[in-house]
């Protein structure tokens, strides 16, 4: 069995969400929230902060750690478990651009009940719930988009 850590983003920018759509070998196809592999050295909060920079193009701020989902996947060789640690984002605005080197071919950004329905991963639409839930509560208190708060 082989571990593996990833860091990923929950990007808001005015209400709307961003996702990415894979199709690799249209073997595997469908939409995902931007994450990747923390490379050697790295914090967690810089891993998310490239990977959402790298696989969009996006410019976006943590705001906070909004929690770890976890799952298997199997290889020729081995069994993979993967953890993945999720930020809520602040993005700067509705840019976006998939990267083709990963074999995402479209981006953008989405109202919630619609990005809900389009991730194709129960984990990752737990972290989106949580995630939007932590944003209605700071825009409720007028803290979502003020620079004191982080």
């Amino acid at each position: 069995m082989i571990e593996a850590t990833s860091c990923g983003g929950v990007v808001i920018f005015r209400g709307k969400i961003l996702l990415l759509y894979k199709n690799y070998k249209n073997r595997y196809e469908g939409w995902v929230l931007p994450k990747g592999t923390v490379e050697e050295g790295e914090e967690y909060k810089q891993t998310a902060l490239r990977e959402v920079k790298e696989e969009t193009d996006a410019d976006a701020s943590i705001i906070k750690y909004v929690g770890k989902s976890q799952y298997t996947f199997n290889t020729q060789e081995d069994t993979v478990v993967k953890d993945v640690h999720w930020y809520l984002m602040m993005g700067e605005s509705y840019h976006s651009k998939p990267q083709r080197e990963e074999f995402f071919v479209d981006s953008g950004f989405y109202k919630y009940h619609e990005a809900v329905h389009l991730l194709k991963f129960s984990n990752e639409k737990q972290i989106l719930e949580k995630a939007y839930s932590e944003y209605l509560d700071l825009k409720k208190s007028n803290l979502w988009g003020n620079r004191k708060y982080f």
